[in-house]
């Protein structure tokens, strides 16, 4: 019993860490959208919508975790999501797009491409029932 309430909270606190994470980058793609348009591959067009509508899917993907009856629905949008974005961290990494900092370090750019494949696992852990459902005590 003891492990089982044990493995809920790990499962409870990574669905709020996950959720966390992409409300804060959903954001980020408002406050701070030129670095996000610069990584959308030139044969997608309207590259700032492209940054608009992938930073709200992030922030209304990482609310709707946070709610039970969207916790599922959610979770596959973030998936898709994240998939849909690759292309972006592709062309970062391939076209190495200048960037100040530790960003502008193509390393850290080819990084970024294994580093998507957990994010889309931890997507897919939230999409199972049993983590969806209520709490049963």
């Amino acid at each position: 019993m003891v492990l089982q309430q044990r493995s809920r909270r790990k499962i409870e606190i990574g669905r709020l860490m996950f959720a966390a994470i992409f409300v804060i980058s959903g954001l980020s793609h408002f406050l701070f959208p030129e670095p996000f348009t610069r990584i959308v591959p030139p044969f997608l067009p309207w590259p700032k919508l492209l940054v608009w509508v992938s930073g709200g899917a992030e922030i209304l993907g990482g609310v709707g975790l946070l709610a039970r009856r969207c916790r599922r629905a959610a979770a596959y949008g973030l998936f898709v999501l994240l998939l849909a974005v690759f292309p972006a961290n592709i062309y970062m990494a391939v076209a190495h797009i200048p960037f100040p900092g530790w960003l502008g370090k193509s390393w850290l750019q080819w990084l970024r491409l294994p580093l998507q494949i957990p994010l889309v696992f931890w997507a897919l852990r939230y999409t199972r029932c049993e983590t969806t459902k209520p709490e049963l005590r």
